[in-house]
């Protein structure tokens, strides 16, 4: 397992060992590599730290962490095993872990490093160092949101409590501003939100998201894209609650904020698809206008792309087609299903989940039709993907199954197959058999 296999700093060999060169990989001047090799620690250190801030703002995110490894090695040589700038460098690390990676179990053993640290360091002249105390908040919410990610909610309240307290005690002791408060308290809620979100306590959530997002709108402005994700998530909870026109206008808020941030074909179809499916979601026919208007929107701003785009397309007018047979439009569903199929064989493949759905829906609505012969046939394609896809005995492949089964019993079906029966038998009957010698001619029988 990766999160096994990558443990504390010092077993990151392969990582930590080219920490005291960060020279590129390439042939570089006698004289630059002589400057290089022979560059003082803190310097390095400081080159580091720019380059791991100038990769995270420029989303190279696989150039970061390499950078937070060597800060670690470099600040352990400029600063000693006890310093809190060390434990500064693995609560940086662990955050890169978590958020760049998705590494929870790295990112937890990293923040109980800089919480051994601290507590050797914490002591004269460092007892009244601000930066120790924001570190302190940094490691603690860290901490938290790693426990977040591995479920462990209670330890994860607790340690998101520490961080929440600090950052309370040094706005009243005026030792960071009203701005820098604010900031940390937009992050602590949000994370309480998903803590309480993850215990099924959608009550407790919605108060924490609705902070949340009033922390973020103050210190990022009400259009900001960072309220974006917080704005998704409010809604999810406003959803659970049942309370649907507020979730639907919290994505339509979302979704005219990506709008006005140039965003790409992609991200105008996903935010235009949360605003369909919460109007679905409602179950109010006073929506259904609204569901498809933003189905729309979503499936025309990826209608003529290639590749994935063109599956994306498939799989969002999938989700529009099963809103039109929700609503009773299914002639219009089957419609646009049966000009799909060509497209989703070329896009998914032949025996494909998408392919077996749609032959099972269009199967069922011949069959809704009365077209029985018609609806075997297809459902026959479908049950013969599902049993490739799932088994024969999944629970998808028995519903075919028994579907086919009731159809085979009608007089359309039936007499088919007894007239393909006899057309098989009067083939083998007239086709020359080859025999070989010393022996007799088969029989039909046989």
């Amino acid at each position: 397992m990766q999160e096994s296999q990558e443990t504390h700093i010092s077993n990151h060999l392969d990582e930590v060992v080219p920490a005291v060169s960060i020279t590129a990989r390439k042939k570089v001047p006698n004289e630059q590599l002589q400057t290089v090799l022979f560059q003082p620690p803190r310097e390095k250190l400081h080159l580091c730290e720019e380059r791991a801030k100038s990769y995270s703002s420029s989303q190279e995110y696989k150039r970061v962490i390499p950078e937070l490894v060597r800060c670690v090695a470099l600040t352990r040589i400029c600063y000693g095993d006890s310093h809190w700038k060390l434990a500064e460098a693995h609560v940086n690390l662990a955050q890169g872990y978590l958020q760049l990676k998705g590494l929870s179990l790295q990112a937890k053993q990293h923040t109980e490093k800089a919480k051994e640290i601290l507590a050797n360091s914490i002591e004269p002249p460092y007892h009244d160092n601000v930066d120790v105390f924001r570190c302190s908040i940094e490691l603690f919410y860290t901490m938290g949101r790693a426990l977040l990610s591995l479920q462990k909610y209670k330890e994860a309240s607790e340690n998101l409590t520490k961080a929440e307290r600090l950052s309370k005690e040094l706005l009243q002791c005026k030792r960071i501003i009203k701005e820098e408060w604010v900031e940390s308290q937009a992050r602590i809620k949000l994370s309480f939100a998903q803590v309480y979100q993850g215990q099924k306590k959608s009550k407790e959530a919605l108060s924490y998201y609705k902070k949340a997002l009033e922390y973020t709108e103050i210190i990022r402005g009400e259009k900001s894209l960072e309220c974006v994700p917080v704005l998704r998530e409010l809604a999810g909870v406003e959803q659970d609650l049942r309370f649907h026109d507020a979730a639907i206008n919290h994505f339509i808020q979302a979704h005219l904020i990506v709008m006005s941030k140039n965003p790409s074909p992609e991200e105008v179809a996903d935010s235009a698809l949360f605003v369909a499916q919460a109007a679905i979601a409602s179950e109010i026919p006073d929506h259904h206008d609204a569901a498809e208007q933003y189905f729309q929107e979503s499936m025309a701003h990826v209608k003529d792309s290639e590749g994935t785009g063109r599956a994306k397309f498939l799989s969002i007018q999938d989700e529009f087609c099963n809103f039109l047979q929700i609503t009773g439009q299914k002639e219009r569903a089957t419609r646009i299903l049966r000009e799909s199929l060509e497209a989703k064989v070329g896009a998914f493949g032949d025996f494909s989940p998408e392919v077996a759905e749609t032959y099972r829906v269009l199967g069922e609505a011949d069959m809704a039709q009365g077209n029985h012969s018609r609806a075997y046939k297809k459902l026959k394609k479908c049950i013969q993907i599902q049993t490739l896809l799932y088994g024969p005995q999944d629970k998808r492949t028995l519903a075919t199954q028994q579907t086919m089964d009731m159809l085979s019993k009608t007089p359309e079906v039936a007499v088919k197959s007894r007239q393909s029966l006899k057309d098989k038998v009067a083939f083998c009957t007239t086709v020359p058999q080859h025999t070989v010698p010393g022996r007799a001619r088969p029989s039909v029988a046989d």
